[in-house]
């Protein structure tokens, strides 16, 4: 059985309904994603009332989606990895599994999903250059343009947002956003060098089980003191990530990807911020603003443009 198939892989439907299938699961995945941001803001509370640790929601989720991922790859039989299979797997585990979630669980102690959701927006862009430069890939100096366009979109957005407090500058909450948003990017691309040989799927579990030895026993020993005075809500938002943010999302996302084509079911990202800042109202009372808004189209216009030439 090779690394690609398994008996737990699905029956692909054909023609133009694998392509509508694809492209559904794809917003499937990135409505998933994009709860993400309310979910860990509810998980960790915020700086005047605070819940769990942005440490312990880090290594429990990960831990949760580990012990996952290990009953999925001995149902599914799954080959083990190569060596250098294993060194692609262990930068995605760095990005994915640690690196962006302790920073956005630290950044939304400070501000709001609103606000992080703008930052977000900039992941496809940061993808696509990090993958120029780790891959080699060439990108037209116009993509590279959009690049800059955007970066500065998202600096000018944290400064004015600073300013809201009081004098123009920048919160420590935004340099932790545009590290998690490295951090993915990095995750991203050296787990899709690894997705043709491993299976779409099976990336994420490889990850995740690959880091349990590591986020198992230091999310067991920060496990919360005080565990029966955090709100249900928190537990509820930690959850939340571990199940799904950090492994059933990615079965649908690259499951849409697969089917639908990663050009055109990509494209889904683009609904993300949006959907983050729509979610965040009922979950965490959070209103839409116009300045959120109009900097997130502006963000996601500039995105859109960088994947025509890129």
């Amino acid at each position: 059985m090779s690394a690609g198939t398994s008996r737990w892989a699905l029956r692909a439907p054909q023609g133009d309904a694998r392509l509508v299938a694809g492209f559904w699961l794809g917003v499937l995945g990135v409505a998933c994603f994009a709860i993400t941001l309310p979910a860990t803001r509810l998980a960790t509370g915020t700086a005047e009332h605070p819940q769990l640790s942005p440490w312990f929601v880090t290594f429990g989720r990960a831990a949760l989606a580990g012990l996952l991922s290990a009953a999925f790859l001995l149902v599914a039989r799954s080959p083990w990895p190569t060596a250098a299979q294993w060194r692609a797997l262990s930068l995605s585990m760095a990005g994915n599994a640690i690196g962006f979630p302790l920073l956005l669980a630290w950044a939304l102690r400070s501000v709001t999903a609103t606000h992080a959701a703008v930052i977000i927006a900039l992941l496809p862009l940061v993808t696509a250059a990090v993958a120029a430069f780790a891959l080699g890939q060439r990108a037209r100096p116009a993509f590279w343009a959009c690049a800059v366009a955007g970066s500065a979109l998202v600096v000018v957005f944290a400064w004015l947002r600073a300013g809201e407090s009081g004098g123009f500058g920048f919160a420590a909450a935004d340099a932790l956003l545009a590290g998690a948003v490295l951090a993915a990017a990095v995750g991203y691309i050296y787990g899709a060098k690894v997705t043709p040989a491993l299976g779409a799927e099976r990336v994420i579990c490889w990850v995740c089980l690959g880091a349990l030895p590591l986020t198992l026993p230091v999310a067991l020993w920060l496990w919360p003191a005080n565990a029966g005075d955090i709100r249900a809500s928190s537990w509820a938002g930690f959850v939340y990530v571990g199940t799904v943010s950090m492994w059933a999302g990615f079965f649908a996302w690259y499951r849409g990807l697969d089917w639908g084509g990663a050009l055109r079911v990509s494209q889904t990202q683009l609904l993300q911020p949006f959907l983050a800042m729509l979610f965040a109202w009922p979950l965490l009372g959070e209103r839409l603003d116009a300045v959120s808004v109009g900097f997130a189209l502006a963000v996601v216009a500039i995105v859109f443009a960088s994947r025509r030439l890129r």
